[in-house]
Formats: C-alpha cells, structure tokens, sequence
C-alpha cells in the first residue's frame, strides 16, 4: 500500500529519510525491501536511496521475492539488482545461526527494513523483521525501520498466540489483527520479545510516518499489492478473516484473480451462498460463485463457492466473520473434511493461522464464537510508547 498521491497524503519513513538522509546511519547499509518499498510517486525505494548516495551493500529480500513474482512459500533466491547493481540475499525461511551468517556476509554496519505489512499476525513479512531484528542484535547489528501506515488502520481483532503454536505465521504473541504498523510493532518485539529470545536488546531506531491519523487506507489512493495474492485493498480487509480458510480443505480463491474474497471446494454448493446471505454479515454482501483456480487447491477443477463483496469497511467484523463462513461450512457439510491435514510433527494449518488449536476444536463442537474466544490465548497489550504520538510532519 502506498499513501495517496497528493499534498494531504502521509509522509511515508521512507520519504522522511530521502528529505533528510541524516535520519539514516552513515555507515554501509543492508536494505531489506521489495517492490512495495515506493516513493511517493511510486518509483523504487531503492534507486532513490542509492541516488540520494546512501552506502547500500545490499538488497535482503523476504517472501515472494524482491519483485513479488512467486508464489506464496516461494522466493526469487540470491541474484543481482539489474539497476543498481547490488547483490540481491534472500531471506526467505532463514533464520538463527543462519540468518546471522547472511547478514555478516553482507558486508553491512546496519540494517534498513521498508516492507509494506497489512496488519495481520499470519502476513510473514512481520516475521522476516522479527528474525531480523533477533539476528541484528545477536551480531550488534542496528536496525532502522522506515514506517509505513497499516492499510487496515488501528483495529485490533482475534486472538493472541499460544507459544506452543510458534511458526513464520506467527513467532510471538500479538492479535491476529494487531492495529500496528510494522515499526511499531518492531518497537515491542524489541521492547518484549527479542531480549527474551536472545538476551540481548537490539538498536532500534524508527522513521516514522507523518500525517497518518491511523484510519484505514484510501480507497482512491494507489495500491502496490505487496504480495501477488492480495491485489487489491478489499482482498487485505477481508484476509484477516478469509485468510484462515487457508487452514482448511477449501480453496481461498489462489488461482484466481480475487484471491481470499472467492471460497468454495468441489463438494460445496449452491446453499452456501443461501445460507451465508440469510445471516446479513455486516460490511459485505454474499453473491453465488463458481469459479476454476489454475494453480493452488483445486486447479483445475469447476468450484460452486461463494464471493465476498465489501461494501462497508467500517461495519466489517473479522473475527465474527471467520467464525460464520467456518460454523456454516460445517453445518452445511459435516461428512466432508474440513481441515487441510496435518502434517506429521506439526500442529494443523489452521492452529499455526489461529494461534491455539481453540478455534478448530470449537468448529468441530459447534461452538460460538465468544466460547472460542474465551478458549483462545489472549493477545497482551503493546507496551506503553509502543504506538507513538503524531510524529512532526
């Protein structure tokens, strides 16, 4: 997501940085960013730094690479930026003992992050800053963030993490919809979690945005989708809830060109969409769907689901949503298997998604949504400071 183009827009880190390029540390940089990492006129973050003549070594790049050009649990691997001529290091799934190697193979003093997060635990961006930031502070890295607003604003939602349930969806424990822009969320793993992780507090610096008043994204601003399955700032409002069905045996829509807002497998039908029309979910209208996926769950074949239109963000409620497409799909269909397997020595899909295995059990049980909210760790608050003031525009 980018801020709207225009004089009322927010003043992204990164522009803050290029206006005032002592805001960063002069020393020899390693950039961890992808495509979303745009000036306000949507050129590359990292040309404009390296014109602006900051020392990057670098480019350090996460899931779906620098460009976004595959698919999830895929990235670009190691390779060179054709621009500007920097060594291109993935990130992706590298962490501990390894990333810590990665990093002093860079040949950095310090450590940049600009990535465009969308404010939900499971987006794994917020968890390549995470080993990051661990990392950073066992080798005494230092680490800036040039903050960037969060497209969801500051609702918070869902639960918080069991540690037993730990993965890259979700390392510690912070609500499935955190309210947080990825800076301030680096402020509390700093503050809480990486000292417990590691021992030892990283150096952390923030760029602030400026002018953000912390309200969802503009619907009129331009979008840089920040990863290939969410094209649209509709499709992050709803993935708090619909990114759960990737948990189940349903297709999330992958494949198709409204990911997470088309749902449906090859044993669901027509009632469905009745049934989920019949509830009047706040913010959305249900409409009857079928639909062929061309790669992911069900590629290939003919699937009678369901898609989900926004209509209101303000009314959306996506925990409560989460609940009723997964109680009415196993109402609907109780002799199908709702679940993806379990893979052998780890918790199901949807409990790493979850955070506890609190909403799969209480699908099963017929359980309404506050008796597994009830059953679900609770997320801690941030620590005082962690969501700061207005900074100076």
């Amino acid at each position: 997501m980018t801020a709207p183009l225009g004089a009322d827009a927010p003043t992204t880190g990164l522009a803050r940085a290029l206006d005032d390029p002592t805001l960063l540390p002069g020393q020899k940089i390693a950039l961890c960013a992808n495509y979303t990492s745009v000036t306000a006129d949507l050129a590359r973050g990292v040309d404009a730094l390296h014109a602006a003549g900051l020392p990057l070594t670098c480019l350090l790049t996460p899931e779906h690479g620098y460009w976004g050009a595959v698919q999830a649990g895929e990235s670009e691997g190691d390779g060179l930026d054709a621009a500007t001529s920097l060594p291109v290091l993935d990130t992706y799934l590298v962490n501990g003992p390894d990333l810590d190697a990665l990093l002093q193979r860079s040949g950095a003093d310090c450590l940049v992050v600009d990535l465009q997060d969308i404010g939900t635990r499971f987006y794994t961006y917020t968890w390549t800053l995470f080993d990051l930031l661990c990392s950073a502070a066992r080798i005494g890295l230092p680490v800036t963030v040039l903050d960037r607003p969060n497209p969801l604003g500051r609702t918070v939602a869902g639960p918080g993490l069991d540690s037993a349930f730990s993965s890259f969806v979700g390392r510690v424990n912070v609500p499935l919809q955190h309210g947080l822009t990825l800076g301030e969320l680096a402020r509390w793993f700093a503050a809480d979690h990486v000292p417990a992780d590691t021992g030892t507090t990283p150096e952390l610096t923030v760029i602030d945005t400026a002018g953000w008043d912390g309200a969802p994204a503009d619907l009129a601003g331009p979008w840089v989708m920040p990863s290939p399955n969410m094209p649209t700032l509709h499709t992050a409002m709803l993935y708090p809830a619909t990114g759960l069905i990737e948990g189940t045996t349903l297709s999330e829509g992958r494949g198709t060109t409204r990911p997470f807002e088309l749902i449906g497998t090859d044993w669901t039908d027509a009632r469905l969409a009745a049934a989920l029309r019949e509830q009047d979910l706040p913010g959305l209208t249900v409409r009857e769907a079928v639909f062929r996926p061309t790669f992911s769950k069900c590629a290939g074949t003919q699937v009678h689901g369901v898609q989900l239109h926004l209509t209101d963000a303000t009314a959306l409620d996506t925990t409560a949503l989460a609940h009723t497409l997964l109680s009415t799909i196993a109402r609907l269909y109780p002799e199908q298997p709702l679940w993806r397997p379990q893979e052998e020595g780890r918790p199901f899909f949807i409990d790493l998604l979850w955070g506890s295995a609190a909403l799969r059990e209480g699908i099963d049980d017929g359980a309404g949504l506050e008796q597994i909210l009830a059953a679900s760790p609770a997320p801690p608050p941030p620590p005082v400071g962690v969501t700061p003031a207005e900074p100076p525009a």
